[in-house]
């Protein structure tokens, strides 16, 4: 009776980590991210352009907004993140411009163009071979 108990346990509670892991988002390209909106996804492309937000909030600094693919006027995609403090947005734009990166997060739309916004850096992965 013991055992049955003990291995029912184990059991119930391996199931438990077992179902916590959620499968990895989509993959999507930053062209098709305008599709995904609301949704959770991986866009990965280059970074082919930068824009410095004019204000910046208290304890981040200023945003920086990063066009994937395809730079203004006609942007497809873009992420926005926040340069490590105190050095700020020179340091975020040095880590990514002209790379290849996978951002991860939930798609929104700002005036027709999609976005993620990162709230913490790990969502931003550098491909292998880019600069």
């Amino acid at each position: 009776m013991i055992r049955n108990l003990i291995a029912l346990i184990c059991l119930t509670s391996l199931s438990f980590f077992a179902s916590a892991q959620s499968p990895a988002p989509p993959r999507v390209a930053p062209a098709d991210a305008k599709n995904h909106v609301g949704e959770a996804a991986t866009i990965c492309g280059k970074v082919v352009d930068t824009k410095v937000g004019r204000y910046g909030l208290a304890g981040r600094g200023k945003p920086v907004s990063f066009d994937l693919d395809q730079p203004e006027p006609n942007p497809v995609f873009y992420f926005v993140a926040f340069g490590e403090q105190p050095a700020g947005p020179p340091e975020a734009i040095a880590a990514y411009q002209g790379k290849s990166v996978c951002v991860t997060g939930k798609i929104t739309l700002a005036e027709g163009t999609p976005y993620i916004m990162v709230a913490d850096r790990t969502q931003v992965k550098p491909q292998a071979g880019t600069k």
